[in-house]
């Protein structure tokens, strides 16, 4: 077959590929459409919940827009974003759509369809955390943040692939799926571990994603593909039903193509503390009264005094992040902030030390818990069973040798609120921030683009694990504008524990600003059907 006809041949699947999704061009149920075709590539929540009082499209259509364009671009790209999709989202999206019509009223994320990384148990759907070994093994009940979304009428669209076992913040492969790509450029990596999702999200295969971030693992692949990702303040979130990898720097958290979605899902998941995370008692009074939504402010970078962090942002920058980052400090200021360069006084010494391998402990807690019919339930019958990707085998082998439990009276291996070596880290970079009364520290998410696929040495300039996962506070990565082959970069903002709402309040106001956000080019929107087209 030539060329030619192999891209003619592309091009009409991907055009049967859309006919077959019957998407959101078609008109709803009961209900003539009052505009011929709803788009949902970059839609965003208040676009889907628009379109659905409007009647352009039922919630069954939009799940099918979403379900089409994981058919068209996921695998035939190489992209390799998705593990398995919910073979109950139609249905799921029907009962809703029944819901809507009887009571005339949307739930918060009324039919939002989300990508859920595969570290998330989802009840009566595949959950294997990137591992071969737990290949069909199907939880009987949701993670407590999925609870939380469903209950805010949110959808489980598909399970992401990871990097295996969350070990690599460079990389998404795993024995389960293999390698995930980067949407902006394919010959790149999008980070890890979180990687399915960002690419999934990034690409529009969902409105919006759940990540899990240890040390870098939201953030890193939010960057990497152009989106919003927040890592909460430990202890907001509740991490029962997530496998762990170091449980004492675990956080889930949302990834999102802009900070007010990021936001709404935050909403839904933040409600307080739960009885199956201890961590979460932290939380209680924490949560401001109305929610997160009232801080997304456009003018609130006005007088906000923010701290650019040399440590971080000087550590080998390449020249073009280094250029955005000086771009992104000046678009601070021309925003009306007040920005002024901080060091953290002994920071080497201070931020020493943090790092506990905890793995072998609470992975055998978590796969203990998953009952009789899994199939493994530790991790040395994962080792034993040999079904591991070559690369994680190292990891593997050192944890099951080295690894320890977690401990109050060993500095280091303890969480973020009794152990002392965290405390002192965490209020050293406070005293930095109320010296010279900063809402946030920024500096470049990472100081490097994506590497290339197979390029280990390119695995370069990774900030995101040299403060927030220690100490525990919040930390959120925004689009900061694209570097070499339209490659992304991210602008991070750190913040005081549980002040979520300023970190809100600035990256809402930077990204408005700014509007670095754009859709990956090799993922359009789907031809049109003629129907729709009338």
């Amino acid at each position: 077959m030539s060329l030619t006809q192999k891209n003619s041949l592309y091009l009409f699947l991907l055009l049967c590929a859309a006919l077959l999704g019957a998407s959101c061009n078609q008109a709803p149920r009961q209900q003539p459409a009052a505009h011929p075709h709803f788009e949902v590539t970059e839609a965003s929540v208040a676009d889907v919940q628009q379109a659905l009082k409007r009647g352009d499209c039922n919630c069954e259509q939009l799940v099918q827009a979403y379900q089409a364009r994981i058919a068209a671009y996921d695998q035939p790209t190489r992209l390799n974003a998705i593990v398995v999709t919910n073979p109950q989202a139609l249905a799921q999206a029907r009962q809703l759509d029944a819901e809507y019509r009887r009571t005339g009223k949307l739930r918060p994320l009324h039919c939002i369809p989300l990508i859920v990384k595969d570290n998330y148990n989802t009840a009566g759907l595949q959950t294997t955390a990137g591992s071969l070994a737990l290949k069909g093994f199907a939880p009987t009940e949701d993670a407590t943040l999925v609870k939380k979304l469903k209950a805010a009428g949110a959808i489980v669209l598909a399970k992401s692939n990871m990097a295996e076992w969350a070990f690599s913040p460079m990389v998404t492969i795993s024995s389960i799926a293999g390698e995930t790509r980067n949407p902006y450029n394919l010959a790149h990596v999008p980070a890890g571990s979180s990687g399915g999702t960002a690419a999934a999200v990034a690409a529009s295969f969902g409105t919006a994603g759940l990540g899990t971030d240890t040390g870098n693992s939201i953030r890193g692949p939010s960057s990497h593909n152009a989106l919003v990702g927040f890592r909460p303040t430990l202890g907001l979130l509740s991490r029962a039903g997530i496998a762990p990898l170091y449980l004492r720097n675990d956080t889930g958290g949302p990834m999102a193509r802009s900070v007010a979605d990021a936001t709404r899902l935050l909403d839904a998941m933040a409600t307080g503390p739960d009885p199956a995370d201890p961590l979460t008692a932290y939380c209680a009074g924490k949560i401001p009264a109305g929610g997160y939504q009232q801080f997304l402010k456009k003018d609130g970078l006005q007088g906000a005094r923010i701290g650019v962090l040399r440590t971080l942002s000087e550590r080998h920058p390449d020249p073009q992040v280094k250029a955005l980052f000086a771009q992104a400090v000046a678009d601070l200021r021309k925003a009306g902030a007040v920005v002024v360069e901080v060091e953290i006084p002994n920071f080497a010494q201070v931020s020493s030390g943090q790092w506990a391998s905890v793995f072998k402990h609470d992975i055998n807690q978590y796969l203990a818990a998953l009952g009789p019919k899994a199939p493994v339930h530790n991790i040395d019958e994962v080792l034993a069973s040999g079904k591991y990707s070559a690369y994680i085998k190292e990891n593997l082998q050192d944890e099951l040798a080295h690894g320890v439990a977690p401990s109050a009276s060993v500095a280091g291996r303890g969480e973020a609120y009794t152990d002392p070596r965290r405390i002192a880290f965490r209020n050293a970079v406070t005293a930095v921030m109320d010296r010279y009364q900063l809402g946030a520290l920024v500096y470049p998410t990472w100081n490097n683009p994506p590497a290339k696929i197979g390029d280990f040495k390119g695995y370069q300039g990774d900030n995101s694990q040299l403060i927030a996962p220690h100490t525990g506070q919040p930390a959120f990565t925004v689009p900061m504008g694209f570097t070499y082959d339209n490659l992304p970069a991210g602008l991070q903002f750190l913040g005081r524990s549980f002040d979520e709402p300023t970190l809100i309040t600035y990256a809402y106001a930077y990204e408005q600003a700014t509007h670095h956000r754009r859709a990956p080019a090799r993922f359009p929107a789907l031809p049109v059907p003629p129907a729709a087209g009338k």
